[in-house]
């Protein structure tokens, strides 16, 4: 926690003047860990930083995918984390972001786009836009970039219970145990791998 807090620092210093794009969505991606993993007082003031500078990126690129989507992991992130009140802020804010990127580059990211929306599609209930079928289509898109990706195949395995689909779930998650780490997402890999193990114990 304490790298990601100094590259905070780091890429915060270079966004203070507004015109470095790479220092904006860096900051965004840094946020997001920080917001999703350190102390609970410290999780929601990184995750309004995230946003904000995601919208730093955005001004500066707005045809470029990485502004778009560390804004909505950071909305995702206080909308599942802090309450209805920022959920319902937030709900139509991050699918649009979302798709956004899918129009600029659907791949971009092994697919990151579409596992964000299907997570949004599953969270999101259904009076509000939210649909289980349209969260597993596009899980199984992003899976289509990169099959091994821990995060869709624990995304996915949540899905799939939801719908009562034990045996397919169970398999689903087996694979987030089997999949190699990837060198880029190792941190990322290993919180998948930790959750997906601690589901399949309570899959009866």
């Amino acid at each position: 926690m304490t790298l990601a807090r100094q590259a905070a620092d780091i890429w915060g210093a270079r966004a203070e003047g507004g015109q470095d794009f790479e220092a904006a969505w860096k900051l965004a991606r840094a946020c997001y860990w920080i917001g999703t993993h350190d102390e609970e007082s410290r999780r929601r003031p990184a995750l309004e930083r995230g946003v904000a500078a995601g919208e730093q990126a955005v001004k500066l690129k707005p045809d470029a995918p990485e502004g778009h989507f560390w804004m909505a992991a950071n909305m995702g992130a206080l909308a599942e984390s802090f309450g209805l009140g920022q959920g319902l802020k937030y709900r139509g804010r991050i699918r649009d972001e979302l798709q956004r990127v899918l129009t600029i580059d659907p791949g971009w990211l092994q697919g990151s786009a579409d596992r964000a929306l299907g997570w949004w599609y599953h969270m999101v209930p259904g009076l509000f836009g939210g649909s289980e079928k349209k969260a597993e289509e596009h899980l199984r898109r992003a899976l289509t970039f990169n099959p091994k990706s821990t995060a869709t195949l624990y995304f996915l395995g949540e899905v799939l219970l939801e719908q009562g689909r034990k045996a397919d779930a169970r398999a689903t998650l087996q694979q987030v145990l089997d999949a190699p780490d990837d060198p880029d997402w190792i941190p990322e890999d290993r919180d998948f791998k930790q959750k997906a193990a601690a589901k399949l114990k309570t899959i009866k």
